[in-house]
């Protein structure tokens, strides 16, 4: 399929890249405080705009945005940077890209961090009908239309009110960052982009077989929030069966599910606890 360009966020200088994928409905901004404190750490940090998002290009074909589509995004890019390999680091569906980015492209990844999603399997796996009444909204996307409609009426309404309210304490998100996210939401097209990665995945994810994941042999670090709504904590159990290099696990029980703003200090101190180590 075409490649596409990829708007992103660049920080610092070091000889190690680490790439940051954001989730949905978020952008590059998701990560501004761990691009800062990961840059000041020593080393040279990305946080793209996911296609479909923000600056990015934008497909219309559902098919884009399958999960092979997205794992080559992150493939090309590095690339693009200059590096052979880089650490890859990713939040909700970036998280998703991620896992999926250590059994396609496993020669191009060093360390591998996911934060709220574990593994398609480990979510098979641990499906309960909690999570699956949990995750709607997963299956109201599927609709045409429809979605865009209820999440662009009256200003971006619901999805302003979900960042500002799913946090476990409030104030995380301050009007100035939500009217940020709302420009990059006004983007022609970001809203479907971002709907289209639950269109070209979610049904095989959670009803196809798929192939037998590989155990992943490069050093592990899986972040939760334990106060997660839509990622319930069930879901996340036993996430280190698929991994059989290091494994570090680290449960946050203050933080909901936008971990890496409502606990910024603590998961920017992990992270680069965890990328100084060996």
């Amino acid at each position: 399929m075409e490649r596409i360009t990829l708007h992103y966020a660049e920080a610092g200088t070091g000889d190690q890249l680490v790439v940051l994928l954001h989730g949905f409905p978020e952008f590059w901004y998701s990560w501004r405080h761990q691009l800062k404190d990961l840059a000041a750490a020593g080393y040279t940090v990305v946080a793209p705009d996911m296609r479909g998002y923000n600056l990015s290009d934008k497909p219309a074909d559902v098919s884009a945005y399958e999960i092979e589509e997205l794992v080559q995004d992150v493939s090309d890019l590095i690339e693009h940077l200059g590096f052979e390999k880089a650490v890859v680091i990713g939040h909700d569906w970036g998280a998703g890209v991620a896992w999926a980015f250590s059994q396609r492209k496993p020669e191009m990844l060093t360390k591998l961090a996911s934060l709220q999603v574990p593994p398609p399997s480990i979510w098979k796996k641990n499906q309960t009908v909690s999570q699956f009444l949990a995750s709607w909204y997963m299956f109201f996307f599927q609709l045409p239309w429809l979605p865009e409609l209820m999440l662009t009426s009256s200003d971006f309404r619901k999805l302003a009110i979900a960042l500002k309210t799913t946090t476990a304490e409030k104030g995380v998100f301050s009007d100035e960052d939500v009217a940020l996210y709302k420009k990059a939401w006004s983007q022609e097209g970001a809203i479907t982009g971002g709907l289209n990665y639950y269109r070209a995945n979610i049904l095989k994810r959670m009803f196809g077989k798929g192939i037998p994941p590989k155990k992943i042999d490069v050093p592990t670090l899986f972040i939760y929030g334990e106060q997660d709504h839509a990622v319930l904590p069930q879901t996340v159990a036993n996430t280190g069966d698929i991994v059989s290099g290091e494994y570090r696990e680290l449960r946050i029980p203050e933080s909901g599910h936008w971990v890496q703003n409502e606990a910024r200090e603590t998961v920017s101190a992990t992270l680069i606890e965890f990328l100084s180590d060996g």
